[in-house]
C-alpha cells in the first residue's frame, strides 16, 4: 500500500499546492443527494450547523476595510478580525474577549498586496477578487483537532451530502529543518473518521503549515480537497476547506515556541462549495453569478455566457463576462464598506478594478454607457439580505460606479486613439514607445494602468519597451522622492538671463487665474475646467530657448495662460497633461509647474514634436489637485486650532503640503503636550464637522493692513491679494468692526482650497518633533488616511490595556514574566512606528515605559529569588572547603548587566592571579596562578558586590 500512496502523493503534490483553476465545462453532479437549491441555503446551512449542533456564536462579517491593521489593503481572510485574540491583545473588557467558539461568513477581497488574484480573474473558471469565506473558530483551547475535523467531516458528508469517496485530505508531514514532527494526530483522526489511507496525504510546510506573518501565531493545517474527476482517470483535486491549528508562535529570531493557548481557525470559500454542491465545475456557473451573467447578456447583447477559457474563448467574450461579474461584486461590497476608488492604497486598487471592468465591458462586450452601474441592483439582490449595508448604500454605489465609468470611458477612448496613432508609425519589429505608454498612465485623468496598456498592446501583437518604462519609472521615483523635500528639488528653471530676455521682448507674465476655476457640484464632487493656451516659449533640458522639441525630449514651456498651480506658498505643484487643439490623441504629460518672476514654467517629456505658437488645451490631474486642496484647507484649520490652543500670538514658521500629507512648523515655547495635541485635533474636527463654506476673494492689499487677527507670514504678498476666510464672507471678515478674523480662520493665501470644510473629512497629527529650539514641526494627514490612523491608535490602545491587565495579574513563572517583558518591547516598537494620532502615541509610550519597568522589576525579583534558593541549595551540598565546584542550570541569563558580565568578572579575578580570561557576557573562562585561593575568592566576591 505504501508505494501506491507515495506515487499518488507525488502526482498530486503540484495540484494540491496550487489549487488549480477549474477548466472544464463539465456539469457532472458532485453529489448523489439533492444539494441545497441556492447559495443562500448553503450559507445558512453552514451557520446553522455550527450554531445549532455545536454551540457556536454567529458573528457578523467585518468590513472589507481593515480596522487598525495597516499591513492589509483589504480584509482577505475570515481570521483578520480575530487577530487580537490570536495575538493575546484583545481588550479583556470587550465583547470579543468572551468569544470561545464562533462562526461566520466573512467578506474577503484579494487584490493588491500579498494575496492578489486580480490578474487571474477571467482567465479561468475559479479566481475571484471578492469571495465569501465560511469559517469556524475555537479560541483558547475550546476545542482542537479532533472536534474540528469531526465537525468538518460531519457537515460535508452528512449535511451537504458530498460522497465520501470524492474527498481527500492532506496533513502536515513535518519539517526536520526546524525540528517539527509530522502531525500524526491529524492523520489518525482522519483515519478514524473512515478516510482511506490512500486518500490521506502528507505534505511539507509550504502546503500544510500556516503562518500569520513573519512573526506571530502559526501551526500545522489539514486541508480537505474535492476530486472533480469523481474516480474517472487521475484525481483532479481542488482545495475545499482549510483547518488551521494554531499551536506555535514564530519568534523574531525565527524559532518556534508553543502558544500559551491553542486555537482553531478554519476557512472554506463559499463560491467553491456552492459549485461542488450544485454540480458545477466552475464557480461562475452557480447561482451566485448566474443572475449577473444573465443581466450582462441582456444589457449588452453579447452572445450568452458559455464558460469557455483559453483558446476556445474566441473574442474573449466569456473572459469579459467573468471579469465584469467578479469586479462589480467587488466594487459594490467595497464601496458599501467605505472604500471608494482613489489614488493610493486600497482606493487605488479599487480604481484599477473598476477601470478593468469598464474596459472589458466596452471593448469586448460592447456594453452601452452606464452599463456597470446598472448591475449594482443585481449584486444587491444577490447579497443584500446577507450583507444589509449593500441595500443601505445601493444608490450611492450605483452613482459612484456610473460616474467613474463615464470618466474612464472618455479616457479609454482617448487612450485607444493614442495607441492606434502610435502604432501606425511603428515598423513590424518595433517596440511600442515607453514615452507614449507612460503618458497614458502618468496623467491622472487618463490614468490607464500600465498593465492594461500592455494588455491592449498584446491583443494587437505589439510588445512594449519595458526597458524604457523602467527608466521612466526610476526618474519618476526620483522626482517623487525629491518632492518630499522641495528645497532639494532640481529641474528645469528660468535663470536670470532667460527672465531678462523675456522682459526685454515684452512677453507678459503667465495668466494663471484659471487655476481657481473649479466648482462644487450638487453631488459633492468637484469639477475642474480645462484651459486653452498658446505656447510662447520652449526650453531644452539645458535651459536653452528653442523653437521646437522632438519626441522623447524633456522640455519646459511657457504659455500665455494656465490652469496649473505652480508650486508656491508651501503647496505642491499641479500635474496633469496637455493636448494640441484639434489633436486630442497625443498627450504631453506635465510632471510639474514652477513660477519664476511671474512666468509659469511647465515641465514635460514630449511624446512628439511641439512648437512655439501651438495652441494647446490643459487638463489638471483632478485627484492630485483635490488632494492638495484638502491638505491646504486643513493646514489653515490647523493653524487656527494652534492659535486657539497655544494663544493668539502663535506664529507659523513654514509649511508644505502634497496630496499625501502636510507639514507645519510652528513657534513654540516648549514641546507640545499630548493634551495640547489632542485639543488641536478636536478644534479642527469641530470646524470640519460644521461643514462651513470657505470664501475666497482678491482684495487690495491695503484693506488687509489693519485687520485684528488677520494672519500675515513673512512673505511678499501680491496686490491685490487673495483672502481665504472660513465661514465668514471676505467682505465681512475684512470689516474692522466685525472682529471675524479673531473668531475664525482668515488668511492671505494664493493656494487652492476646498469650498467647504466638511470635505476635509478629518485631520490627525501623526508626528511632532522639535525642529530647532523654539520651533516644532507637525506632520498631519487627512480624510481616509486620518480615519485609518485613528483606528490603528484605538487598536494599539486596546493592546496596551490588555498588556496592563496581564501585568497586573502577576505571575510566579519566570518564563511567563520574560515573555511579557518581550511583548512590552514589541508593543513599544509598534507604537513608535505606527501611523496614529501623536497625542495617543505619546500617552501609550509613557504607559509602556512604566509597564516595561514593572515587568523588568518583576523579572529581577523572580531571578533574585531563584538565585537565593539555588545558593542555599549549593551551601547545603557543600558545607566544607574553601570553594564550590558545581553546576547551576542557566534558566535565565537576563540579569547580567552591561557592566557586570561574565567576561569582566573572570578577567578581574584572573588578572589578580597574573593570568587572563576570555568569554562572553554570560559565560567566561580564564587561567591564573596563585597560592592564596582565599584571596582570589575575596576578589571575586568584592568585584561582584561592587557591580551589583
Amino acid at each position: 500500500m505504501a508505494a501506491p500512496v507515495a506515487a499518488v502523493a507525488r502526482r498530486l503534490r503540484r495540484p494540491i499546492r496550487r489549487s488549480p483553476a477549474w477548466q472544464g465545462p463539465s456539469r457532472r453532479p458532485a453529489s448523489t443527494k439533492p444539494p441545497p437549491a441556492q447559495s443562500s441555503a448553503v450559507r445558512d446551512a453552514f451557520l446553522s450547523f455550527f450554531r445549532d449542533r455545536h454551540g457556536h456564536r454567529l458573528v457578523p462579517s467585518a468590513s472589507v476595510r481593515p480596522r487598525g491593521d495597516p499591513s492589509l489593503l483589504f480584509v482577505n481572510a475570515g481570521m483578520n478580525q480575530f487577530k487580537p485574540i490570536f495575538l493575546g491583545t484583545v481588550d479583556p473588557r470587550s465583547e470579543m474577549a468572551g468569544y470561545r467558539r464562533v462562526a461566520n461568513s466573512q467578506k474577503c477581497v484579494r487584490a493588491g498586496g500579498r494575496h492578489n488574484d486580480l490578474a487571474d480573474v477571467g482567465r479561468d473558471l475559479s479566481h475571484h477578487t471578492f469571495f465569501e469565506m465560511l469559517g469556524n473558530w475555537a479560541f483558547r483551547g475550546e476545542y482542537f483537532k479532533e472536534e474540528a475535523c469531526s465537525m468538518a467531516w460531519e457537515l460535508l458528508t452528512q449535511v451537504y451530502g458530498i460522497p465520501e469517496d470524492r474527498l481527500w485530505v492532506s496533513y502536515f508531514g513535518g519539517d526536520p529543518k526546524i525540528g517539527l514532527d509530522p502531525d500524526l494526530e491529524s492523520r489518525d483522526i482522519w483515519l478514524s473518521l473512515g478516510v482511506p489511507a490512500n486518500r490521506v496525504l502528507s505534505f511539507g510546510p509550504q502546503e500544510n503549515f500556516w503562518e500569520m506573518g513573519d512573526t506571530g501565531p502559526c501551526g500545522p493545517c489539514t486541508e480537505i480537497h474535492y476530486d472533480l474527476a469523481g474516480g474517472v482517470g487521475a484525481p483532479q483535486l481542488v482545495e475545499l476547506w482549510n483547518l488551521v491549528f494554531m499551536q506555535h508562535n514564530r519568534e523574531a529570531d525565527g524559532s518556534l515556541q508553543p502558544l500559551p493557548h491553542r486555537h482553531v481557525d478554519t476557512g472554506m470559500g463559499l463560491e467553491r462549495l456552492v459549485a461542488v454542491l450544485q454540480g458545477r465545475c466552475s464557480t461562475y456557473d452557480t447561482d451566485l453569478f448566474s443572475p449577473l451573467l444573465n443581466a450582462i447578456h441582456q444589457s449588452c447583447g453579447a452572445p450568452p455566457y458559455s464558460g469557455r477559457v483559453g483558446a476556445a474563448d474566441e473574442g474573449r467574450i466569456d473572459t469579459a463576462y467573468r471579469v465584469v461579474a467578479d469586479h462589480i461584486r467587488t466594487l459594490s461590497v467595497c464601496i458599501a464598506d467605505g472604500v471608494s476608488p482613489g489614488m493610493s492604497g486600497a482606493p487605488l486598487v479599487l480604481r484599477q478594478i473598476l477601470r478593468r471592468a469598464v474596459r472589458f465591458s466596452t471593448e469586448v462586450l460592447r456594453a452601452p454607457p452606464g452599463f456597470l452601474g446598472s448591475l449594482v441592483p443585481v449584486v444587491v439582490e444577490t447579497l443584500g439580505n446577507t450583507y444589509p449595508e449593500l441595500q443601505k448604500n445601493s444608490a450611492q454605489i450605483t452613482n459612484l460606479v456610473s460616474e467613474d465609468e463615464a470618466t474612464f470611458l472618455a479616457s479609454l477612448q482617448r487612450g485607444r486613439q493614442i495607441i492606434d496613432r502610435a502604432l501606425r508609425r511603428l515598423g513590424p519589429s518595433d517596440l511600442f514607445p515607453a514615452e507614449v505608454a507612460w503618458s497614458l498612465s502618468l496623467s491622472g485623468d487618463l490614468g490607464l494602468p500600465l498593465d492594461l496598456v500592455e494588455l491592449m498592446l498584446q491583443e494587437k501583437g505589439v510588445k512594449l519597451d519595458f526597458a524604457g518604462l523602467e527608466r521612466l519609472a526610476q526618474e519618476e521615483a526620483q522626482h517623487r522622492a525629491q518632492r518630499t523635500e522641495p528645497e532639494q528639488e532640481q529641474g528645469l528653471h528660468l535663470n536670470i538671463h532667460a527672465l531678462g530676455e523675456l522682459q526685454r521682448q515684452g512677453v507678459p507674465p503667465t495668466d494663471d487665474s484659471p487655476k481657481y476655476s473649479y466648482s462644487l457640484q450638487p453631488d459633492g464632487g468637484y469639477e475642474f475646467g480645462t484651459c486653452e493656451a498658446q505656447v510662447l516659449r520652449l526650453y531644452a533640458e539645458d535651459g536653452t530657448a528653442v523653437a521646437s522639441v522632438g519626441a522623447g525630449q524633456r522640455c519646459g514651456f511657457l504659455l500665455d495662460r494656465t490652469n496649473f498651480y505652480a508650486e508656491q506658498g508651501g503647496q505642491a505643484s499641479d500635474r496633469g497633461y496637455l493636448v494640441r487643439v484639434g489633436q486630442q490623441d497625443v498627450l504631453f504629460p506635465v510632471a510639474r509647474a514652477q513660477v519664476f518672476g511671474g512666468f509659469v514654467l511647465h515641465e514635460a517629456v514630449a511624446p512628439e514634436c511641439l512648437q512655439v505658437g501651438d495652441q494647446v488645451q490643459l487638463h489638471v490631474d483632478k485627484a492630485w489637485r483635490l488632494g492638495c486642496m484638502e491638505k491646504h484647507t486643513a493646514t489653515h484649520l490647523l493653524s487656527w486650532a494652534l492659535r486657539q490652543t497655544l494663544g493668539p500670538n502663535t506664529e507659523q514658521r513654514g509649511s508644505h503640503l502634497n496630496p499625501e500629507r502636510l507639514r507645519f512648523d510652528v513657534a513654540t515655547q516648549a514641546p507640545l503636550t499630548p493634551e495640547q495635541l489632542r485639543r488641536i485635533e478636536d478644534t479642527v474636527q469641530e470646524a470640519v464637522g460644521q461643514d462651513e463654506a470657505v470664501y475666497m476673494e482678491e482684495v487690495p492689499l491695503a484693506l488687509t493692513a489693519h485687520i485684528p487677527g488677520l494672519r500675515f507670514l513673512d512673505e511678499v504678498y501680491p496686490d491685490p491679494v487673495r483672502v481665504v476666510s472660513v465661514g465668514v464672507p471676505v467682505a465681512r471678515a475684512l470689516d474692522p468692526a466685525s472682529q471675524a478674523a479673531l473668531q475664525t480662520s482668515v488668511e492671505l493665501c494664493c493656494g487652492t482650497h476646498l469650498l467647504r470644510t466638511g470635505d476635509v473629512g478629518d485631520l490627525v497629527i501623526i508626528g511632532e518633533h522639535q525642529l530647532t529650539k523654539g520651533t516644532t514641526r507637525l506632520l498631519a494627514i487627512t480624510g481616509e488616511q486620518a480615519k485609518q490612523a485613528r483606528e490603528v491608535g484605538q487598536s494599539l490602545t486596546q493592546e496596551v490595556e490588555a498588556a496592563t491587565e496581564r501585568l497586573s495579574r502577576g505571575t510566579q513563572d519566570l518564563g511567563e514574566a520574560q515573555r511579557l517583558s518581550k511583548d512590552m518591547g514589541r508593543l513599544t516598537e509598534a507604537v513608535d512606528t505606527a501611523m496614529m494620532p501623536q497625542w495617543q502615541r505619546r500617552e501609550l509610550q509613557a504607559t509602556l515605559k512604566v509597564l516595561q519597568r514593572r515587568a523588568n522589576t518583576a523579572i529581577r525579583k523572580l531571578e533574585m529569588g531563584q538565585a537565593a534558593k539555588k545558593s542555599e541549595e549549593l551551601l547545603k551540598r557543600h558545607t566544607k572547603g574553601p570553594l564550590i565546584v558545581d553546576t547551576v542550570p542557566a534558566e535565565s541569563l537576563s540579569g547580567a548587566t552591561p557592566t557586570f558580565t561574565a567576561e569582566a568578572w573572570a578577567l578581574a579575578v584572573c588578572s589578580h592571579m597574573g593570568g587572563k580570561a576570555w568569554g562572553s557576557r554570560v559565560v567566561a573562562q580564564g587561567t591564573g596562578s596563585t597560592t592564596d585561593l582565599e584571596a582570589a575568592l575575596r576578589t571575586a566576591r568584592t568585584y561582584a558586590l561592587n557591580q551589583l
